[in-house]
């Protein structure tokens, strides 16, 4: 088991969820050793049985559903360390938990005019010149790449391959890291805010930082709140960075499959990419007619 954790630990996984995570690997242990079986033997068909067992224990849907995540998770890092070739319940979902359903997104071209009509120009000071460029990139990276509050509070210079036109995203509790494409005008501006306009950031507050964004942390949250409040003065709908993310996730999903977009968001689990499916939202579309319907 001191395997698993140093892996859990390498994943970034948070003390309380490493801590979950063994003793649900630990009660499935125990299970095989009761079935006369072992994880790294166990097939499809035995597993379902593992499945029946937690639902005859009156665990609900969701209870069951993370338990089986956590085996899921258990079979990844027996497959990283050759002890599988395979994992036998990667395709496995339980059926009847509820999923969280996205609503109110943005089309692409509506993400897109968010960008381009963001102003920086219009600003009396030098200083607000700057961090309007500055936070034109953020918008940038959020209608683009989909990245959320705390990827952008992380990210650090080492993190731009600007000449392959390219951002790291490091992973995250939740998130596995990735590597995601640039536009070529997103190329631009960040080699502009980095060799100029982050500088004159730097001096005006006095500091030495290797992140990306100046000022960063709590101070950066706020600075992406007031980005937020400026884009819904754009486009009323906009709520929260979070339903730009799902826009962006909703929109991939019509270009690239499944497996594709997984990568791109950086979801740990195929069934976290699968909540954005567009047949949910058209479930959601009916329920919203059936119940209130337009007169």
């Amino acid at each position: 088991m001191t395997g698993y954790k140093v892996y859990l630990e390498k994943e970034s996984y948070s003390k309380s969820t490493i801590k979950s995570y063994v003793n649900g690997v630990q009660f499935f242990l125990k299970w095989c050793k009761r079935n006369h079986t072992n994880p790294e033997l166990i097939d499809y068909k035995t597993i379902l049985k593992y499945i029946k067992h937690l639902q005859r224990k009156n665990n609900t849907k969701k209870t069951v559903k993370h338990q089986i995540g956590i085996v899921k998770n258990y079979f990844k890092y027996l497959l990283s360390e050759n002890y599988r070739v395979d994992n036998p319940i990667e395709n496995i979902n339980i059926k009847g938990v509820k999923r969280i359903i996205n609503y109110n997104l943005l089309e692409a071209d509506e993400l897109e005019d968010l960008y381009y009509s963001f102003d920086t120009e219009n600003y009396q000071e030098e200083y607000h010149k700057y961090t309007s460029k500055r936070n034109k990139i953020i918008v940038g990276l959020m209608v683009y790449q989909g990245l959320n509050t705390t990827e952008l509070i992380h990210l650090e210079l080492e993190d731009l391959q600007l000449y392959k036109g390219k951002i790291y995203i490091k992973s995250g509790a939740r998130s596995n890291s990735r590597t995601l494409e640039l536009k070529s005008w997103q190329v631009i501006e960040l080699l502009e805010y980095v060799k100029e306009f982050r500088e004159e950031i730097k001096l005006k507050w006095n500091m030495e930082s290797e992140r990306l964004f100046i000022p960063n942390n709590a101070r950066l949250g706020n600075t992406i709140q007031f980005i937020l409040k400026k884009l819904k003065r754009t486009n009323h709908k906009v709520t929260n960075a979070n339903q730009l993310r799902a826009s962006v996730i909703t929109n991939w999903l019509k270009q690239y499959n499944l497996r594709q977009v997984q990568v791109l968001a950086g979801h740990r689990y195929i069934s976290s990419t699968e909540r954005y499916l567009q047949d949910d939202l058209e479930s959601l579309h009916e329920i919203v007619n059936n119940f209130h319907p337009i007169s």
